[in-house]
């Protein structure tokens, strides 16, 4: 049996593996050519894609279990601090990394502050960075002022709430009738929000709104209880019994629930909370047993964890590398457009290969492309905090 210690290599694995399907399913060739496993639902469902992001905030959750620790897991002034400080940071990334974009395209039109200072009107006030700032936060808040016995009720009370919330409010209809593009709407502005398309219609409908970021909270929180776990079970083979038990109890009551409450991403339901998490868990208990206990660490560990070590700054590098992949102009095509580094690569693949398969590749290449500066980073032990 491999030795057991305070930092388990399966963690940062099962992150890096959230991190490099974000970055895969966020960067195809082209939007038009998807293989199904790489797109979301688009409505109610679940598809591997949807998988990624609420993999990733739990992972949060257990990270949150061993950063408070050493605040024992109590409210005070330093612990208040790094908590709002992480928080604006977090929130400001998502603002900055927008408005770098239109930066960025304006620079390829030769006027880059107009074109920044123009679209500050249509700017997206939540997105993914944002919504990890509104659940680190107030999952945090829960974690210091609450009792830890008190969490699993905290958790049902805000699924129970929630799953009711949405079915006298219409919340599993696509309409502006829906009280979460409801609140969005009237709160964000719809100028302000992102613009969901679903059978053949688009409406202003943000898959990172204000009211679905309530059962996030409940997602954190339970990926809370596992780091506490992880903590107070010294066992790997009890830890990995544990997950095993709570994460088939979890993902059976989504699944059976799913008829009376639709499991969607999109409005994150509670059913789609109780499934992913029980999912989360069940992989991790597997990655422990066959990475923590087996000792199997073979070069696809080592990958992955060149990924978990630096998370949310492979996240941002990917982003960024996005946006400037696919605004800086390399040249002019016979139409006279733009040929950025984005098209230029796409159309290689799709000179050798089908619209899906180039499309693909790219997305492919481009996790390699963020793997290795990752695993430099990695390699130089440079571990950036975000």
């Amino acid at each position: 049996m491999a030795k057991e210690n305070k930092r388990l290599l399966s963690l940062d694995i099962l992150r890096g593996i959230t991190i490099a399907g974000m970055l895969l399913v966020n960067n195809p060739g082209t939007w038009s050519y998807l293989y199904r496993p790489l797109e979301h639902a688009e409505w109610i469902g679940l598809s591997p894609t949807d998988l990624v992001f609420p993999f990733f905030i739990f992972c949060m959750g257990v990270s949150m279990a061993f950063s408070l620790k050493k605040f024992n897991y109590k409210i005070s002034r330093p612990l208040m601090w790094k908590i709002v400080r992480r928080t604006v940071v977090l929130f400001l990334i998502g603002w900055v990394v927008q408005w770098f974009g239109h930066l960025v395209r304006g620079l390829c039109k030769g006027d880059p502050f107009v074109e920044a200072v123009n679209n500050l009107d249509t700017l997206r006030y939540l997105g993914v960075f944002q919504r990890l700032a509104l659940v680190y936060f107030f999952g945090s808040l829960c974690v210091v002022l609450f009792n830890r016995k008190f969490i699993p009720w905290l958790i049902g009370l805000i699924l129970v709430a929630y799953a009711l919330i949405l079915g006298f409010g219409h919340g599993y209809d696509f309409s502006l009738e829906n009280i979460i593009a409801q609140i969005d709407n009237s709160v964000l502005g719809t100028d302000h929000m992102y613009h969901e398309s679903a059978f053949g219609e688009s409406i202003s409908f943000d898959p990172e709104g204000i009211l679905s970021t309530l059962p996030c909270i409940a997602h954190v929180l339970i990926g809370y209880l596992v780091g506490r776990m992880i903590l107070s079970v010294h066992n790997n083979s009890e830890r990995v019994s544990t997950m095993l038990l709570w994460g088939t109890v979890m993902l059976l009551a989504g699944w059976l629930l799913q008829y009376g409450i639709p499991c969607g991403k999109k409005m994150w339901s509670s059913t789609f909370v109780l499934i992913t998490c029980g999912m989360a868990m069940c992989i991790q208990a597997m990655l422990i047993h066959f990475v923590d206990i087996k000792g199997s660490k073979g070069s696809w560990a080592r990958f992955f964890e060149s990924f978990g070590v630096n998370p949310l700054a492979l996240y941002l590098i990917g982003t960024v590398l996005a946006i400037l992949f696919g605004a800086i102009p390399l040249g002019h095509d016979a139409e006279g457009g733009n040929i950025t580094v984005h098209s230029a690569v796409y159309d290689f693949f799709n000179s050798l290969f089908n619209e899906y398969t180039a499309s693909a590749l790219y997305a492919v290449c481009f996790v390699l492309l963020n793997w290795v500066i990752g695993h430099i980073l990695y390699k130089k032990k440079v571990f950036i905090k975000i």
